[in-house]
This record gives structure tokens, sequence and C-alpha cells, in this order.
């Protein structure tokens, strides 16, 4: 590796300290439906937006409430203190598209409908108040 190379990937080393985040990848479900939930919580504090996932129907809200867990858990572990009431916020919330199966379903007459089955990448950001008024 090159000088260059390194010192831009040990910046990008030491601006990924500074950021509390979690990645969900490979979700079996439509980045589309995925992206409703993500809607719903985002720019909420924290405890507010795992009772909003708690009780939501959907189904993806349960995949996204064990992530906004483990983003809480990786916010307490960089800065080696719990979590207090009305501190972290959710700051970006993203939902990318993942890798697509084809299928084929048999239709009328021999023909063939092609189904996809999308997948989506969700990748979820939180932050202390402090930080976020900067």
């Amino acid at each position: 590796m090159g000088t260059r190379k390194k010192i831009s990937a040990d910046k990008r080393k030491e601006a990924l300290k500074a950021t509390y985040f979690a990645k969900l990848q490979n979700v079996p479900t439509s980045p589309r439906k995925m992206r409703l939930v993500v809607d719903m919580i985002r720019g909420m504090e924290v405890n507010k937006a795992l009772g909003v996932l708690r009780f939501s129907s959907k189904e993806a809200s349960s995949r996204v409430e064990k992530l906004l867990r483990s983003a809480i858990a990786n916010w307490e572990q960089k800065n080696e203190r719990k979590a207090e009431g009305g501190e972290l916020f959710v700051t970006k919330v993203f939902v990318d598209c993942g890798s697509t199966l084809k299928r084929m379903r048999p239709a009328p007459q021999g023909r063939g409908y092609r189904i996809r089955k999308r997948s989506n990448h969700v990748t979820l950001f939180v932050d202390a108040k402090s930080n976020n008024e900067d």
C-alpha cells in the first residue's frame, strides 16, 4: 500500500471512531417495505423509537428494532458508559438495495413470468444530542 492510500485509510478509520452505527445486510424483504418502517423512526429519540418499533405491525420492524439495539450497544461500548434517557437520537438511517434473486413462475400458454425476490441493506446511525447540535 502506498503512503497516500495509507494516509487516507487512516483518516477514514479515525472518522469511523467518532461515528456510532450498525449495519444489517441482505435482509430478505423489499427495500420499499423496509423504508416504510425506517421512515417512522428517523430523527427520533432512541427509547421512543424502540417503542414505536415494538408495537408496529410490520414484519420489518422487528429487524430494525434489533439493529437499533445493536447501534445503542455500539455507542455504549465506544463511550464506556450507559446511555441515559433522552440522550441518544437516531441521526441517519438509510436503506440500500441488495442482491435480487430472479425466479421463474409458470404462466398460461407455456409462458413464464419473472419473480424478483429483492433484498436490502440497512445502515442506522445514532449520536448524542450534544453532538447533534454542532
